[in-house]
C-alpha cells in the first residue's frame, strides 16, 4: 500500500468519525431544546391555569369560571363544570373578588404526556366578610396532560 493510499484512507475514517460524532452531537442537542422547551411550556400553563384558578372577580365570574374550564380537562374540568352554578351564587353573594399572583412553579415530574407542577400562589381577597382584604398564600400540586397540542390541567390539590 502506498502512503498516499493511507493517507487517504485515514482522511476518510477522520471524516467519517466526525461526521458520526457531529449527527449524535446534533441529535443530543436537539433532544435537549425539545425537553427545555416542553418544560417551558408546562410551566406557562400551570402557571395560568393557577392564576385563573386563584383570580375570580363577581363581577366577571362567568367570564373567570370560563377562563378555569378553558385550560381544563378531565375530572378537574368536570367537577368545575358541576360547581360552577353554586359557586357563582356563592362570589356573588359575597362579593368576593380574589387578585391571584403566582410566586414561583416548578416541575416534580414530567414526561412528553403528563406533567406535574408545585405551584406557590398568594392572592389578596376581599368579600363583604373581608371588606379590606385578606392575604391567602396556596401550595397547589397541578397535573397536566397534552391533549389537542395544549398542556391542560386535570387535577389541582392544596398540598402543604
Amino acid at each position: 500500500m502506498t502512503r498516499a493510499l493511507v493517507i487517504r484512507a485515514s482522511l476518510a475514517v477522520a471524516a467519517a468519525a466526525l461526521t458520526a460524532s457531529t449527527a449524535w452531537l446534533g441529535t443530543l442537542l436537539h433532544g435537549h431544546h425539545a425537553t427545555e422547551q416542553r418544560h417551558q411550556d408546562i410551566l406557562a400553563a400551570a402557571r395560568q391555569s393557577a392564576l385563573n384558578f386563584t383570580s375570580l372577580d363577581y363581577r366577571h365570574y362567568d367570564r373567570d369560571s370560563k377562563n378555569v374550564l378553558t385550560g381544563a380537562t378531565g375530572d378537574f374540568k368536570k367537577q368545575f363544570s358541576a360547581q360552577t352554578a353554586e359557586l357563582t351564587k356563592l362570589v356573588a353573594e359575597n362579593k368576593s373578588v380574589s387578585e391571584g399572583q403566582i410566586l414561583d412553579a416548578g416541575i416534580a415530574r414530567a414526561d412528553e404526556r403528563t406533567a406535574r407542577v408545585l405551584v406557590v400562589a398568594d392572592s389578596k381577597v376581599n368579600n363583604t366578610a373581608a371588606p379590606e382584604g385578606t392575604a391567602r398564600t396556596y401550595r397547589l400540586q397541578l397535573d397536566l396532560v397534552f391533549e389537542d397540542g395544549r398542556w391542560l390541567t386535570s387535577d389541582v390539590e392544596f398540598v402543604g
